[in-house]
């Protein structure tokens, strides 16, 4: 706790949790370390793909157990997903070794190569998505419930484009999926007679549903995928890399944008206080470490990588709250006027 901040005093905050394959487990240690702050109440989560399902984990975990359940529902969820005492490299290797290993993989290079190939609706009756068998083991009593933090979990319309917000009872395994769903690996998920895809096409994650006058004003969004790169990919696996982080980030810059135009104009005077919802903004991320790593660590989830991202999370939540923990409910620790101008 820093010092001269008054521990009866609790901090509520909306968190927007980005989706990126296992690389999510950077977000799972993010808020095994926020679950520490006793202080700290999270009212709302939007959440995208494997930002949604730590979403729903912390949510129906926290509706058992409080703080402790919420840990111990999203340490299920990782095991789940390959997290494992099981390291398959060896204890030297750095992170981006890693990944180049499993990135120059002749098993993940041919999977990759049949991915631009072969559509997933080419395997008929033989097909089934992996993440199915986790996401049914949800409890929807919990995570659909009206007690704890208010969730909303993001999905792309393929027919129209636009994105879609499923919360409340509208919240499934289908929504799940839906929210996860990259088109090149598995079939959209039809709900309502409607198609969806990954929702960070559309809302990587949508931070409009947390500007709803109940929840507060302050929005933690945990960044897995990074907003730069400083050297320009020449490879044909860096290019595909990169392309799939500026389309997963388009869309939040996009809203990050709008709340930064906003910002200005209440600061400038010309709209008036109260007529929309002040909002602060804070980011947690870790820049470098993704730069380290590629879509590959997203795709195969690798048991040291998941350790790594997850203990890297939990630092960079400390690293926020040491430097902005004071922040919350009074500003915003984002730059958006250095970002955007």
């Amino acid at each position: 706790m820093a010092a001269g901040r008054r521990s009866d005093v609790t901090r509520r905050i909306n968190l927007a949790l980005q989706g990126g394959g296992a690389h999510g487990a950077f977000t799972w240690g993010v808020l095994d370390r926020l679950l520490d702050e006793e202080d700290l109440e999270i009212a709302g989560i939007s959440g995208t793909s494997a930002g949604a399902l730590n979403g729903a984990a912390l949510k129906s975990g926290w509706l058992i157990d409080g703080r402790d359940g919420a840990r111990e529902n999203l340490d299920w969820l990782w095991r789940q997903m390959g997290a494992i005492d099981a390291p398959a490299f060896p204890e030297w290797m750095g992170i981006a070794q890693m990944s180049n290993s499993v990135g120059s993989s002749l098993p993940y290079l041919w999977a990759e190569s049949l991915e631009r190939m072969i559509s997933p609706y080419a395997t008929g009756p033989f097909y089934t998505n992996p993440l199915r068998r986790v996401a049914e083991r949800f409890d929807y009593d919990r995570v659909c419930a009206h007690d704890g933090p208010r969730l909303f979990v993001g999905a792309t319309n393929v027919r129209s484009g636009k994105i879609r917000v499923f919360e409340g009872g509208d919240i499934s395994t289908d929504a799940l999926l839906a929210s996860a769903c990259l088109p090149t690996l598995f079939r959209a998920v039809e709900i309502d007679g409607e198609a969806y895809w990954d929702g960070g096409y559309t809302g990587n994650p949508a931070l409009f549903p947390l500007f709803a006058p109940d929840l507060p004003g302050d929005i933690v969004i945990v960044n897995i995928n990074p907003l730069e790169r400083n050297e320009v990919p020449r490879t044909p696996q860096d290019i595909r890399n990169r392309i799939n982080e500026i389309s997963f980030n388009s869309s939040l810059l996009r809203e990050m944008r709008a709340i930064a135009f906003a910002q200005r104009l209440l600061d400038e005077g010309r709209m008036k206080r109260g007529e929309m919802k002040q909002l602060n903004l804070h980011m947690i991320a870790d820049d470098a470490l993704m730069n380290e790593l590629s879509v590959a660590t997203k795709i195969v989830p690798i048991p040291d990588v998941i350790a790594r991202l997850k203990a890297a999370g939990r630092q960079a939540a400390q690293a926020f709250l040491d430097a902005h923990g004071d922040d919350l409910g009074q500003r915003g620790s984002v730059d958006l006027a250095g970002i955007y101008g």
